[in-house]
């Protein structure tokens, strides 16, 4: 019996993408030519991160879904996880699932260097999306230190804020306000930080890979 469920496919085609589904459920809304409409593909294509894992399974970064396809297309590179959402992406010859995470099939030495810069997307994973000083979530940064007062734009003078704390510390000491932090702030070490200073959400499957390389 033939299956009933969408089968998604992502065509590589010049350098542009489209996503055609096949086999569409009952009372679904049928596009032209069987695609869905251009933004879909677009978004894929824009927004999609890759995990890229050196040949010893060591994270490196994250790359756009466009680069890690080239790499997987000409064999520099396998399709560790693939998406879950069962997408794959065709050229004349072959057909490659959508992946999540792919590894180098050889190994590249990559310099390192001790110092992680700071950014927003670090510090919020290094605070694990918490404010500093009442753990609700956080969406903003503070300098414990006010900058007005002579505080650095540091790792170690900024934490995660929630807005209300943000809005009622404003330009005050900690001490004016009878406040304390909740951990003392610092500098992440490992080279696994360089990759969460870049990325603002992590795929699921990038996890194990992530916590392997803070070991």
């Amino acid at each position: 019996m033939t299956s009933r469920r969408a089968a998604k496919t992502v065509s590589a085609d010049g350098g542009r993408a489209s996503i055609t589904a096949l086999n569409p459920l009952p009372g679904a809304r049928a596009h032209e030519a069987g695609t869905v409409p251009p933004t879909r593909s677009a978004l894929l294509w824009g927004r999609r991160r890759v995990l890229l894992l050196n040949a010893t399974y060591e994270p490196l970064t994250a790359i756009s879904l466009r680069r890690a396809i080239v790499l997987v297309l000409r064999e520099r590179a396998d399709v560790v996880h693939a998406d879950d959402g069962g997408l794959a992406v065709h050229s004349a010859d072959m057909s490659v699932p959508v992946p999540s995470v792919i590894r180098l099939r050889s190994f590249v030495k990559v310099p390192y260097r001790a110092v992680v810069p700071l950014t927003r997307a670090a510090l919020m994973h290094r605070d694990r999306f918490r404010c500093g000083y009442c753990a609700a979530k956080a969406t903003t940064i503070d300098h414990v230190l006010p900058r007005s007062r002579g505080g650095s734009h540091t790792w170690e003078n900024c934490v995660a804020c929630c807005a209300s704390c943000n809005h009622r510390k404003a330009d005050r000491l900690l001490s004016e306000l009878g406040w304390t932090l909740r951990v003392q702030p610092g500098a992440p070490k490992g080279r696994h930080w360089r990759l969460l200073a870049a990325v603002k959400e992590i795929d699921p499957a990038w996890a194990q890979y992530i916590d392997a390389g803070a070991a």
